[in-house]
């Protein structure tokens, strides 16, 4: 554990610091910014939502500026993009911070940083293509919150490299070990632990905490976000993972379908991804 940084220090260090976006983001926003026929909210939320900490930058800063007449919770990305304005967007969430800059000094923790990120971004289509199939009107909100349901261990790789490569280092010299308990060891905290606080003090909306939390595996949105988290970490490990049937029985259970139609619907075909549904 790095001395004197416990979860208080992370809670007022990450919630003053500026958060940084993936490089690829900034320069698609740039692309867009500069080319006034193509840069329409539609153009700016796809590109948004390829990005957990641009997400979270985003939602944060519209709670943190929203009017006192605003009675409903925003979620989705499009909706928070249309009450900001892209030009107001462009000015108070600049882009300058980028993770590859930031991760300079900590090369060896770029690529598990990254995995994370694609790994949500699976997950959160998963969990968009499932909530509407379910024929759920707000599916953009489930997809948000897969997006963001990692955000605590994204940050703590831009923010503590080191302790987040030794966290690993321990686990893959002891698969046995459970993640929270290496956390605990390594940081005096579970990143369980500072995603719910940082979210609370973020002021994020209480749907979307419920969803990233997993409070109720019995609720079927909480559910989908769960599941598609479960597929979207068992098959980075490879689509032999043994941990995959389990999954496509569960997926099943959820859709009404047969675990065999799940598989075919989600694993690689001839190394590509199957057409989403």
């Amino acid at each position: 554990m790095t001395e004197g940084k416990g979860l208080e220090y992370w809670l007022a260090h990450l919630g003053k610091a500026e958060l940084p976006v993936l490089k690829q983001t900034a320069r698609d926003l740039a692309a867009l910014q500069e080319d006034e026929e193509n840069m329409t909210v539609v153009a700016v939320t796809a590109v948004i939502a390829r990005d957990p900490m641009m997400t979270v930058r985003l939602l944060r800063y519209l709670q943190g500026h929203k009017h006192r007449s605003q009675t409903t919770e925003v979620i989705q990305i499009e909706q928070a993009l249309l009450m900001l304005g892209l030009g107001p967007f462009y000015r108070n969430l600049p882009t300058e911070l980028v993770v590859e800059d930031m991760l300079k000094a900590n090369v060896a923790a770029l690529p598990p940083l990254l995995r994370v990120v694609h790994r949500s971004h699976r997950a959160s289509q998963y969990a968009m293509d499932w909530a509407a199939l379910l024929h759920d009107m707000h599916y953009e909100e489930v997809r948000t919150a897969a997006l963001m349901h990692d955000i605590a261990e994204i940050l703590m790789w831009c923010f503590a490299p080191e302790d987040m490569l030794k966290i690993k280092a321990m686990q893959q010299q002891d698969k046995s070990l459970r993640s929270a308990h290496v956390q605990q060891q390594v940081l005096g905290f579970s990143l369980v632990e500072l995603q719910k606080e940082l979210a609370m003090r973020w002021g994020l909306p209480k749907l979307l905490l419920s969803l990233m939390n997993d409070v109720s595996q019995y609720q079927e949105r909480e559910h989908i976000v769960s599941l598609a988290i479960n597929l979207a970490r068992h098959s980075a490990n490879g689509w032999d993972d043994a941990a995959l049937p389990d999954d496509y029985l569960d997926i099943a259970a959820l859709l009404h379908i047969t675990s065999q139609e799940v598989k075919n619907m989600v694993c690689p075909v001839d190394g590509k991804m199957p057409l989403r549904h």
